[in-house]
């Protein structure tokens, strides 16, 4: 008789079933219009959570509380969450109109509203990814809370240890803690979440904001507060979705809007009869390196272009950068601030206006018509489909635009090298799907040769959202025969856009030439150089303006 032979996952195969699973749980709690992430409901998404133990969450399974996990989370959700019962997840529904203040998160740009002492409304315009973000991070807090009740409550009755009760005075002064008192605090704190003194008065300023510095106290407390009230008084905490939100979700409202607004302004300056290249990149990086190493040429005298970008982007200069949008937007740059509800600012550059001798490109040449440049700010996951897919669309349905050339310009996590080094992609794997994106790239990794910055070439993977990564499916990408060199969240939204307009819709030109190139923000693979380390600094000036002037040399003909 033929022996049965026992079949084990890998962990690879273990992580990607729990993304899976984690995928197809919040379409249907979304569907459903609202669940209990601490209750049988939410019970689905905490275990995948929980078996993908992703990196940006470090020691999410352990019992001790992961504190740059919780920083990273804390920064790109909105302050007064940790407080709230009631979360509810709306589309755009007016409330900017209202008395209520919109809070923007520091590093995600979303408008929060706070209704009560208990309710949080988060607007949520920028597709299915921005969900799967903030559920993603909302588990991962409600997980760490329940680890804090762990450790402070006593019994069923809601007797807490001593050291829950000198935090809860700590947090309830209304002063910024005297030296002696907050190193108190601390310690109490670090009890309380099973890290040491020392680890805990590390992240503690990161935290605090000018007015509340205190902050870290402040968050540790009312996560614990909550989870306890949730265990002894039975209230549970409730996350929910709008009907407007669950009626408009997938269906461009918001991209449909963003793209009218270009194309309104392209005609109101007869530009759409022009060829047109879309590059998608931050807001300065193209006006700088088209206009700011001349027009700073004086204050910045026998120094490198690198450097003068390097002094634009500090966060004290914001006189330097006026100097150099005055120029470009006397050169024919239009500013179109975003007011669809995409969050994607945008810049149109009319070439035809500019003077070519006073910018860094003085040898550029164009056959025909100059072109024109829409520069539009980056967009978040699956919103990447959904803005160029409108925006390569016909205008009033019989004016086709000419769209020469898609650039994407972006930062992306690396699996070979380290932060600041540059990815080139041939192709676009979308990770959870056999879906595969191939393109000839016009940008080549020998373009970046020599430039002190190691270069890397072959396919990425699209994922469904940075906070899902796992060690173990990320090494398999990188050392099976797919041979990944990184990973990022819109490549294959933006290819399927064009490949759509231009092969199937042919709403574009069928020869429509694309560009891609990363600059690495982390290196998920490597213990310290996770997003939760931290951010670039500098690192990432030299290769942004890199990537962008090699871009730019394309479109205006410079050999």
């Amino acid at each position: 008789m033929k022996e049965t032979k026992h079949i084990s996952r890998s962990r690879a195969q273990e992580s990607s079933a729990a993304i899976e699973k984690m995928y197809i749980t919040m379409r249907h709690l979304f569907n459903r219009g609202f669940y209990k992430p601490m209750g049988i409901s939410g019970d689905t998404l905490r275990e995948a959570l929980l078996i993908l133990r992703p990196e940006i969450y470090g020691s999410i399974a352990d019992e001790k509380v992961e504190l740059n996990g919780l920083l990273y989370v804390i920064e790109r959700l909105p302050i007064g969450i940790e407080e709230c019962r009631f979360i509810n997840l709306t589309s755009d529904e007016g409330y900017s109109k209202s008395h209520f203040k919109a809070i923007v998160p520091p590093k995600r740009r979303r408008n929060c509203y706070r209704i009560d002492e208990e309710q949080m409304n988060v607007e949520i315009t920028r597709g299915r990814s921005d969900i799967y973000d903030i559920l993603t991070h909302l588990t991962f807090i409600f997980i760490e809370s329940h680890k804090i009740k762990d450790r402070v409550l006593l019994d069923d009755a809601g007797e807490v240890s001593r050291d829950w009760v000198k935090l809860e005075i700590a947090v309830s002064q209304q002063k910024k803690l005297a030296l002696v008192e907050k190193e108190k605090a601390i310690s109490h704190a670090a009890n309380i979440l099973g890290r040491t003194f020392e680890e805990v008065l590390d992240i503690y300023d990161a935290f605090g904001t000018e007015t509340a510095p205190d902050r870290f106290l402040h968050v540790i407390y009312w996560l614990g507060k909550l989870a306890i009230e949730e265990v002894v008084d039975n209230h549970k905490r409730t996350i929910t979705f709008s009907p407007i939100l669950r009626e408009r979700l997938g269906h461009h409202i918001h991209g449909e809007v963003w793209a009218t607004n270009i194309k309104e302004v392209l005609k109101a300056n007869q530009l759409l009869d022009r060829p047109i290249h879309v590059i998608s990149a931050n807001m300065h990086s193209v006006m700088n390196s088209i206009f700011a190493v001349p027009v700073l040429r004086t204050k910045f005298k026998d120094k490198s272009d690198f450097f003068v970008y390097e002094e634009l982007s500090k966060s004290g200069a914001n006189e330097l950068r006026n100097q150099v949008e005055a120029v470009a937007l006397k050169q024919g740059m239009i500013s179109l601030p975003d007011t669809s509800g995409t969050n994607i600012d945008v810049q149109v550059f009319d070439t035809a206006k500019i003077d070519w001798s006073k910018t860094s490109f003085p040898n550029a040449t164009f056959e025909g018509k100059k072109p024109v440049l829409i520069v539009m700010d980056y967009a978040f996951g699956e919103q990447a489909y959904e803005t160029v897919d409108e925006l390569l669309r016909p205008y009033k349905k019989e004016i086709l635009l000419n769209v020469k050339s898609v650039s994407i310009m972006g930062k992306a996590g690396i699996l070979e090298g380290g932060k600041g080094d540059i990815m080139i992609p041939n192709a676009h794997i979308n990770e959870g799907t056999a879906d595969n994106y191939f393109f000839e790239n016009e940008l080549t990794a020998e373009m970046f040769e020599g430039n002190d910055i190691a270069i890397y070439a072959g396919p990425m993977v699209t994922v469904l959202g940075t906070s899902l990564q796992n060690r173990d499916l990320l090494k398999f990408f990188h050392e099976s025969t797919w041979a990944v060199i990184g990973l990022e969240m819109e490549g294959s939204y933006y290819q399927k856009a064009v490949q759509a307009a231009s092969k199937i819709r042919k709403s574009v030109p069928h020869d429509i030439k694309v560009r891609y190139a990363y600059y690495a923000s982390d290196n998920p693979l490597e213990t310290g150089s996770t997003l939760a380390s931290g951010g670039l600094g500098t690192t990432g000036v030299k290769p942004t303006y890199l990537i962008t002037i090699k871009i730019l040399e394309q479109i205006f003909n410079i050999k």
